[in-house]
C-alpha cells in the first residue's frame, strides 16, 4: 500500500507587502511628509523616530530606489487604499475564455449553420473559439478532410469578423483542432 504525502503549496502573496518602521533594513532613506514635501536623506532610525513624533508610520513606498523612498502616513489607511485599488483593477480584468465549437466531418448544413451562429456569439462576448473535429473509425485515415471542414467554417466566420490564429490546425491522434479570435 502506498502512502500519499500531500505536497505543500505556497500561496502567491495576495498584495504587495510594503514594509513600514523597523521593518526598513536599510541605512538611509529618501523622505516625503505626509504632505507630500520632500524632507531629504536621512538615516532609517531618524526617519522612524520623526514618525513616530507625528503620530504616523514610516512606509517604505519605492524600495527600488537608490536610496529607497519612504513616505510618512498611516500605514494601515494605506495598505487598506492599495488593497481598495488592487479590487478595483480586478474587477475590471477582462476574463477571455476559450469557448469550445466542435464539429465532425460528415455534419450537415443546418447544424453547420447553428455552430457558425453560435461562434459568432462567442466572438461577439470577446472570447477565444476553439474549433475542434473528433475523428471516429476510418475518419482517422483520412485527417486533411477534418482540416478541410475547419477552413470552411473559418471562411463563413471570416465574412463578418476578422480573425487571428492563435494555434494553427494541428491534429493530435483522433482529434483536429485549432483556436482563434477576433481582432480588435
Amino acid at each position: 500500500m502506498r502512502i500519499h504525502y500531500r505536497r505543500k503549496t505556497f500561496q502567491k502573496p495576495t498584495m504587495l507587502e510594503y514594509r513600514a518602521n523597523e521593518h526598513i533594513r536599510v541605512p538611509e532613506v529618501k523622505v516625503i511628509d505626509d504632505q507630500g514635501n520632500f524632507l531629504g536623506i536621512m538615516k532609517t532610525y531618524d526617519a522612524v523616530q520623526l514618525a513616530r513624533e507625528r503620530e504616523l508610520d514610516l512606509v517604505e513606498v519605492s524600495p527600488k530606489d537608490n536610496p529607497p523612498v519612504c513616505k510618512l502616513l498611516n500605514y494601515g489607511t494605506f495598505k487598506y487604499q492599495k488593497a481598495k485599488e488592487q479590487r478595483a483593477q480586478k474587477a475590471h480584468a477582462k476574463k477571455v475564455e476559450v469557448k469550445g465549437i466542435r464539429l465532425s466531418v460528415k455534419i450537415g448544413q443546418h447544424d453547420l449553420d447553428v455552430r457558425k451562429k453560435q461562434a459568432l456569439d462567442f466572438l461577439e462576448e470577446g472570447h477565444k473559439l476553439k474549433i475542434e473535429i473528433m475523428l471516429r473509425g476510418r475518419e482517422k485515415a483520412h485527417g486533411e478532410l477534418a482540416a478541410e471542414r475547419i477552413n470552411e467554417f473559418l471562411k463563413g466566420i471570416t465574412e463578418q469578423y476578422e480573425l487571428f490564429t492563435e494555434q494553427p490546425i494541428t491534429r493530435q491522434g483522433g482529434n483536429v483542432s485549432t483556436i482563434v479570435g477576433r481582432k480588435s
